[in-house]
């Protein structure tokens, strides 16, 4: 049986997937574990055609003493944990693994020790309990727990986080890309300025993040870069000037305030383009940024102007999660899409645009 407290967190999930993937089987009894470990996060997911869909999201997330993400000291913690969060999450599913009809696993894009970690712990349950394995991409589970947090049929996605930061739509059976970041990611951006500054952990607290904390003291906008070029964005030059700004004397929080809204306003400029160049009447936030409620109401007001509805997933849905790779695994399973064994291959460089969405192939 599911939790209780599994069950009431994630009730209010407000897609219906007998709509938003109408030429799917949902009179199946199916249930998917999914992993997750392409960056900090190990996460373990498990995801079902019966409500509430969503089943369990247990996780257990790396944080360095000093710096950034090191990949091999990621890779040695999402090894140590991974035992741990499986139970973790097949408890709180109330199943056991011989209920599971398949082991789904995010293949890319990533860090190559971390997602190598998460496949060999996929490959080792499918293998020895013999169950299907079923590829994911990372950035397309994103996307479709987005979908299914808000119920948005057709959106453009702005999807932001500390590793990607793009805007795509969907076309002809795959999302393609209308704009992408030149550099470094939203979520890098405001990470390492945060980390650099000493006002915080490289990580979201609470869905406020240490700048958009420190903004809130701010009284001045200062002059600093913006870059947008076409549909593209760029912020390295954005984060080498807010660091000069901050080494010369400019107050902290002025710089904060700048830094968030100049970020938040290229990607919430390139969304607005793609919105009005494809008429599209939805917008979805997802990535670990959108957990912010700042960027979420300019996305909001932004989509409003054109008379759109904007949606975002909640915390534990926004930022990386195995409960996505559940479910879209599910999604691919149920389209009878599986990798063997020997070919399933990690791609650190696996492109949202480079993968094929069956599932929605009539949209």
């Amino acid at each position: 049986m599911v939790s209780a407290a599994t069950r009431s967190s994630y009730a209010s999930l407000a897609g219906d997937p007998r709509r938003l993937y109408p030429g799917l089987d949902w009179d199946r009894d199916v249930v998917v574990l999914g992993i997750e470990s392409t960056a900090h996060t190990f996460g373990v997911g498990v995801a079902s055609t019966r409500p509430p869909y969503i089943l369990a999201n247990a996780r257990s997330v790396y944080q360095p003493e000093r710096g950034g993400i090191h990949p091999r000291e990621a890779a040695s913690h999402h090894a140590r944990v991974a035992a741990e969060v499986i139970e973790q999450a097949l408890a709180e599913a109330g199943v056991s693994m011989r209920d599971v009809d398949a082991v789904a696993v995010a293949l890319g894009p990533g860090l190559g020790p971390a997602l190598r970690v998460g496949a060999t712990v996929a490959r080792g349950l499918a293998a020895y309990y013999r169950k299907p394995l079923v590829p994911v991409n990372h950035a397309l589970g994103h996307v479709e727990i987005g979908r299914l947090a808000t119920s948005v049929g057709d959106p453009v996605v702005l999807y932001v986080s500390g590793g990607n930061t793009l805007v795509a739509a969907f076309a002809r059976g795959r999302y393609r890309v209308f704009g992408e970041t030149l550099d470094i990611a939203l979520g890098n951006l405001l990470d390492t300025f945060a980390r650099e500054v000493g006002i915080a952990p490289p990580y979201v607290v609470g869905g406020l993040h240490a700048v958009d904390r420190c903004a809130e003291e701010g009284r001045e906008l200062l002059d600093l870069p913006y870059t947008v070029k076409g549909q593209d964005v760029s912020f390295s030059g954005l984060l080498t000037a807010a660091l000069r700004a901050v080494r010369s004397g400019a107050r902290l929080a002025d710089v904060c305030l700048t830094l968030r809204e100049i970020a938040y306003s290229a990607v919430v400029e390139v969304t607005e383009r793609c919105l009005a160049h494809t008429r599209k009447r939805e917008v979805v936030l997802v990535g670990g940024v959108a957990a912010s409620p700042v960027l979420r109401r300019m996305v909001e007001e932004m989509a409003g102007y054109h008379e759109a509805r904007a949606g975002w997933p909640p915390p534990p849905l926004a930022g990386d999660n195995g409960a996505m790779i559940a479910w879209v695994g599910l999604l691919n399973y149920l389209s009878g899409i599986t990798v063997p064994v020997a070919e399933s291959r990690v791609r650190q460089r696996w492109r949202l645009d480079d993968t094929p969405v069956p599932w929605r192939a009539g949209a």
